[in-house]
């Protein structure tokens, strides 16, 4: 997440419902805090004492925050094109966590193109509406989607004044971004063509020489060498002659390499396939806009450019400029043709990045390096007004992403991506929206935590964190608390484990490492199910089930005992056995040192929550639930075990390869005490 260079916009005292002392109350201008009041205050205690009556083998517990901010409410259709870090675009449906896109940066003065990555994917049903653009572009979204326009971030429904009051769009706005995108072509036998003569012309020498063998017998000798800088557009070109049939080898240029470049070649030397690439590399009789794009994209990947000066073509020869004009004519790309010096010449894209986009999205040609836009300040382009917003009357699955920027470029315009209950009720907020956006950041836990730890009275008992809300939710990366927690607990040397949702954890491995050879220490991350429909509309703004398999992974590669916590498994919403020996299987892959797991309970307001939640999006599951939980919380001992059977739930703690905790320094600590009973305790559903 993105907090540097981040505002404060309210920097104010006031009393926090339900607390003592007054609380600094301070929202930040990210995307993260839309709508979010952050409490900062001082807590007098670090350490809180589990009740008595709860079920978990632990008796403390630390909680730098109070509620949790795993909500939001921005998103797209999943049909919009987002810019990814090879110029080219894919639909945000398609899109996962892991791929590299466009976003942007502030970079001093200017707002800079830069690439990041998807950190989160998901998809809900919300009201649409269509955003339309003087150039005609439409961009369905959601109510509370924000776009950049000239004059700040700005949601696409607002109000001048009343609870919606807001930024957002009117028919004044322009919005920033590269412009709309482009189709890109299709790999048809002109396209193919077309490659094939803009990159043999250019870098290719053909040549047909006739030798005498001994005896006097004549013999032609036909050979094709097609020398290119970049691999990626010789691994093109060699596709497609085997497409054709011809057979080529490749090798490196050795003098090239002398000069401490490698630059591979293709060579073919048979008749058939020279006649062949003859026949090919021909300039067309009749010219077609696919042969057009394809001869484009190979002269561009042969001998073009792209920097803060455009995209440029170069060539040395008359007629190749002449069919590069021609080809720019009839699929409407303005350009220019400037005399470098005396016999060379470069066509330049003109119209600034909207136009070089799209000359690079319409010919698509090979070599990654050559559609980087990385660093070019973002403009605002001749047509990118907002020309109405109007609701569609219906709801749309409507998808969104989170990235390490904090945006995306959707449609060629840069838009903002996003990002345990009733403890909140007894600081007069009630369990519901306040939970997600009234965030109380107790923000001297590590100092008192260390106070805490140094009395004489304290016993070293084990200390479990994330059992109420999870500590790495998105917030800590602008606090930080976590890191201060840990280096207390190294230095105490106290037990301690961690359950969390968050893959965040891992920034702070160092430390747990330096935890882990005084003490002991363990992890858990809660994956309640693989299925996307499931996850997203339990968990909908969590990050990726899959993700926290991987830190699973790596946590036990490194050296912390890392499990996984299958809960809350609800009835009928993911305790299919199919659903839960997938987990497990991934889990087993992962190294996991534990599998546990516990079937839903539904303490207080939570109920309700919940119940609204299922009327929503499994009605027929009603009356079940209903009848589970008549008596109170949790569900009949019965059922429980019958439920928890039923999915497949391992019934112990799996067996771990000693030699995988092999801790690296020389320090030994004292030998762990038996194992006890797995924690089953149960984060939070929203």
């Amino acid at each position: 997440m993105r907090w540097d260079e981040q505002t404060v916009e309210a920097d104010e005292r006031a009393r926090l419902p339900g607390h003592a002392d007054t609380a600094v109350v301070r929202r930040f201008d990210a995307p993260e805090a839309l709508e979010t009041r952050f409490y900062e205050v001082r807590a007098k205690s670090a350490l809180n004492r589990v009740p008595a009556g709860s079920r978990v083998p632990f008796g403390w517990t630390i909680n730098p925050y109070r509620g949790c901010s795993h909500a939001c409410t921005y998103c797209v259709l999943g049909d919009t094109a987002v810019l990814t870090a090879d110029g080219r675009t894919r639909p945000i449906r398609h899109v996962r966590p892991g791929d590299r896109i466009y976003g942007t940066v502030q970079r001093g003065a200017y707002r800079r193109y830069a690439i990041t990555e998807i950190l989160d994917h998901w998809v809900v049903r919300k009201p649409a509406y269509r955003v339309t653009l003087e150039s005609g572009t439409d961009l369905i979204t959601s109510a509370d989607h924000r776009f950049l326009t000239e004059h700040g971030w700005k949601h696409v429904i607002g109000a001048e004044h009343g609870p919606r009051q807001r930024p957002h769009l009117t028919l004044n706005s322009k919005l920033m971004g590269t412009g709309a995108f482009a189709e890109g072509p299709t790999e048809s036998s002109g396209y193919k063509s077309g490659y094939l003569c803009g990159a043999i012309r250019r870098d290719g020498d053909l040549s047909t020489r006739v030798e005498n063998r001994p005896g006097g017998r004549a013999w032609e000798h036909a050979q094709l060498r097609l020398a290119l800088a970049d691999f990626e557009a010789l691994a093109r070109a060699q596709a497609y002659l085997d497409d054709l049939g011809v057979e080529t080898r490749s090798f490196q240029l050795a003098a090239v390499q002398e000069r401490g470049c490698e630059t591979h070649a293709s060579r073919a030397s048979s008749r058939r396939s020279v006649s062949v690439i003859r026949e090919f590399s021909a300039w067309p009789r009749r010219v077609a806009d696919d042969w057009c794009k394809g001869f484009l994209a190979g002269s561009y990947d042969a001998d073009g450019s792209f920097s803060s000066g455009g995209v440029r073509i170069c060539s040395m020869d008359a007629t190749t400029v002449d069919w590069i004009t021609l080809a720019c004519r009839r699929l409407g790309v303005a350009f220019i043709v400037e005399n470098v010096r005396e016999g060379i010449c470069n066509v330049r894209i003109r119209g600034g990045l909207e136009h070089e986009l799209r000359f690079l999205h319409l010919t698509d040609p090979a070599v990654t390096r050559k559609r980087s836009i990385e660093g070019r300040a973002v403009k605002s382009q001749s047509r990118l007004e907002v020309a109405s917003v109007e609701p569609l009357g219906v709801e749309l699955p409507l998808y969104d992403i989170t990235t390490g920027t904090g945006d995306f470029i959707a449609n060629g315009v840069v838009s903002h991506n996003c990002f345990a209950r009733p403890t909140h009720e007894y600081l007069e907020f009630d369990a519901g929206r306040d939970f997600e956006r009234e965030i109380v950041v107790k923000v001297n836990v590590p100092e008192v935590l260390r106070s805490e730890l140094a009395r004489p009275s304290w016993k070293r008992e084990h200390i479990a964190m994330g059992t109420n809300t999870d500590p790495y939710q998105w917030v800590e990366g602008r606090y930080k608390l976590m890191r201060g927690i840990w280096e207390v607990l190294r230095d105490a040397a106290n037990p301690c484990s961690i359950l969390t949702k968050s893959p965040l954890l891992l920034r702070d491995l160092d430390l747990m490492l330096e935890v882990s050879e005084r003490t002991d220490v363990s992890a858990c991350l809660s994956v309640p199910t693989l299925d996307e429909k499931a996850w997203r509309a339990s968990e909908p703004h969590t990050p990726h089930p899959r993700a926290r398999l991987d830190a699973v992974a790596k946590l036990n590669a490194a050296g912390i005992p890392t499990g996984i916590l299958i809960a809350p498994l609800m009835p009928g919403v993911n305790d299919a056995p199919e659903q839960v020996e997938r987990i497990i299987a991934l889990a087993r892959e992962a190294g996991a040192v534990s599998i546990g797991g516990q079937t839903l309970f539904l303490r207080g307001a939570v109920r309700e929550i919940y119940f609204d939640w299922l009327r929503s999006y499994r009605p027929e599951l009603v009356p079940r639930y209903e009848q589970l939980y008549a008596r109170g919380a949790y569900m009949p001992e019965r059922e429980r075990r019958e439920i928890e059977r039923a999915a497949g739930l391992p019934g112990a703690r799996l067996k771990a390869d000693p030699e995988r905790f092999r801790h690296r320094s020389g320090l030994r600590r004292p030998a762990p005490a038996p194992a006890t009973k797995e924690v089953v305790r149960q984060q939070t559903l929203f």
